[in-house]
């Protein structure tokens, strides 16, 4: 009898295990080499859009208005980029600097009430800007604030503004953006009449482009 029960606890014991053996497996497989989106990386690109001039250039000497007229309050922008950012969970920080050709055509101003005559003067054709860059990544949606340094032949002044970037690729992305730009004053002379200032120029760009990201996957 003992031997009888020994043998058949032996033999339920294999068949369980053989059973179980049968089973199938809960072991969860995760792909190899997955890889999350991120912003983080240096970049490149050019940009193209419109430049927008505010028009007012009129000065003010001895308490007289000289009038000035712009023969182009708007003009087409184009340029460079290059930048880096910094992804940190969901917010992206970064910096970034352009150089950009805009023709804003010329100002002449009216002297002739001071016997100066007509001065027409070129409004410049290039600017450029240093900036920061921090918005909210959504995936491979980025929506940023910007603002930082302006320049432009021997002036200085400031910019800030906007935009969104989409990424679509893991290297190339597209974005749109808005500045508003301030340039401090320019001075010049009128032969016979005196050293006159401009005043600050300011005006906006709206632009697209394109970047290229390095080491991306």
């Amino acid at each position: 009898m003992r031997t009888f029960i020994t043998a058949a606890a032996a033999f339920i014991g294999l068949n369980v295990a053989a059973s179980a053996a049968d089973l199938p497996g809960r072991t969860v497989d995760f792909p190899i080499g997955t890889s999350v989106f991120t912003w983080t990386g240096f970049y490149v690109g050019v940009n193209a859009g419109v430049g927008f001039n505010n028009g007012d250039d009129d000065l003010v000497f001895g308490g007289d208005t000289i009038l000035a007229d712009s023969d182009n309050d708007a003009s087409f922008v184009g340029g460079g980029q290059v930048g880096y950012n910094y992804q940190m969970g969901s917010f992206v920080v970064g910096v970034e600097g352009d150089l950009q050709w805009a023709d804003f055509g010329s100002t002449t101003y009216d002297f002739t009430g001071l016997g100066g005559g007509l001065i027409t003067r070129d409004s410049g054709d290039w600017f450029g800007t240093v900036r920061a860059r921090a918005g909210v990544a959504f995936d491979r949606a980025l929506i940023y604030a910007t603002g930082g340094w302006a320049f432009a032949d021997n002036r200085n002044g400031w910019t800030v503004g906007g935009g969104i970037e989409y990424a679509i690729t893991n290297n190339l992305s597209a974005k749109l953006e808005g500045l508003y730009v301030k340039l401090n004053s320019d001075d010049f002379t009128v032969p016979g009449v005196g050293t006159f200032s401009t005043g600050d120029t300011d005006f906006g760009v709206v632009r697209a482009g394109l970047n290229y990201r390095f080491g991306a996957n």
